[in-house]
């Protein structure tokens, strides 16, 4: 179920914050957003989830428009996490995960065994089977991030899209979310991710779209994209490899000397 953007226009309290967008998102692949801020980046995954109309332009999931998608259908194919960690009820964390049930739950009716099943899974999935029973309010800003993530993976969506999930992990549950995206890939479905580091971007996506004020700049294999050239056009820096590293530097700047590793 290919979703394609065409045209895509967005503007937001009388600024245009997407311009003419046109790519297409795949399942069976991941797809890497990167831009400098104020790109657009979140807005285009806002609007790829159903949840801001566009201002010009057309989004099909499969062979309809995401506009014609029933709301409780819709949320069942798009998972979406945003960048935002707030959760503004102090549940437990199964409860909280359990509300990524609620698109395959019939109205009023109580969490199936199937739905147990899925909450446990996906609390299994993101190592925070420990956590389920504490409230959200005591969880720190990286366990509230895994069992927010653990909500959406409970849902067993088509396509996942994901703002700057790795934002408040530790390396290691940076890791372990990239293998987590990467194997959801290889399962069929398909992910797009907002990213900030080009490193990982690089490590996890297929494929990779470069925005910058709003239009896209670049969309491809991550490999043919992610070159020097695109990467100073998006962000103002120039890729340096010096003894031991390739670093990346504002353009103009010549950077220091690394001295050699003992």
């Amino acid at each position: 179920m290919d979703m394609i953007v065409r045209n895509l226009t967005l503007r937001l309290g009388g600024l245009t914050v997407l311009s003419e967008i046109d790519t297409a998102f795949r399942p069976g692949r991941v797809t890497a957003i990167l831009g400098p801020n104020g790109a657009g980046k979140s807005s285009l995954l806002k609007t790829l989830a159903g949840l801001v109309p566009p201002d010009a332009g057309t989004i099909t999931l499969g062979d309809r428009p995401l506009a014609d998608w029933p709301a409780q259908a819709r949320a069942r194919a798009i998972g979406y996490l945003p960048q935002s960690g707030a959760v503004h009820w102090n549940l437990r964390a199964r409860d909280l995960v359990a509300l990524g049930r609620l698109p395959d739950r019939r109205r009023f009716a109580g969490p199936s065994p199937a739905d147990e099943a899925a909450i446990t899974a996906a609390l299994a999935a993101t190592e925070t089977l420990v956590l389920a029973d504490r409230r959200v309010g005591d969880l720190s800003g990286g366990e509230r991030a895994r069992v927010l993530l653990a909500r959406v993976l409970a849902g067993d969506p088509r396509w996942l899209l994901a703002d700057e999930p790795l934002a408040s992990l530790d390396p290691a549950h940076q890791i372990d979310l990239l293998e987590r995206l990467r194997g959801m890939a290889v399962e069929g479905r398909g992910v797009a991710v907002v990213l900030h580091d080009i490193a990982q971007a690089a490590r996890v996506a297929d494929d990779v779209l470069l925005l910058r004020d709003g239009r896209l700049v670049a969309a491809g294999q991550a490999a043919a994209v992610l070159t020097p050239d695109t990467i100073a056009a998006v962000f103002d820096v120039t890729v340096a490899c010096l003894p031991g590293a390739c670093i990346m530097v504002p353009i103009g700047r010549i950077p220091s000397p690394v001295p050699p590793t003992v």
